[in-house]
């Protein structure tokens, strides 16, 4: 797998979010989710932003300061959320993924990218994790 937000871990997650179906929300409404991680290593993004536009979804190294939601979680917890190794519903419960602004609309997003995970988790001819 490609190396946890290096430039072609997002390609991949594009390409993977592209296969993924229709996008859970309204193809004229625009929202994003800013993941931000409180203990990125030096080079890495301290943030990623999920953005769905005219029904298709596209992930972006950074911040977004129009974000709907902002979700905050350690570096370590966000790399583990991305391989599949926790579930994000078991990190919120156990405080470890906080959560600000619009949840409600994050809700019908989560089952739809958990659904593009397994396509996403698949090992990519040579590169490492």
């Amino acid at each position: 797998m490609a190396d946890f937000l290096s430039d072609s871990w997002f390609d991949r997650l594009n390409r993977t979010l592209s296969q993924a179906g229709p996008v859970p929300v309204k193809p004229d409404v625009v929202f994003r989710i800013v993941i931000e991680m409180t203990d990125t290593p030096g080079g890495a993004p301290h943030a990623l932003t999920l953005t769905i536009r005219d029904g298709e979804a596209k992930v972006d190294p950074g911040d977004n300061l129009l974000a709907d939601t902002l979700i905050r979680m350690t570096y370590a917890d966000a790399r583990a959320l991305f391989r599949g190794d926790i579930d994000s519903a078991g990190a919120l419960r156990e405080g470890r993924v906080k959560v600000r602004g619009n949840i409600n609309a994050l809700v019908p997003l989560l089952e739809w990218m958990q659904h593009a995970h397994p396509v996403a988790g698949e090992p990519e001819t040579g590169t490492t994790d």
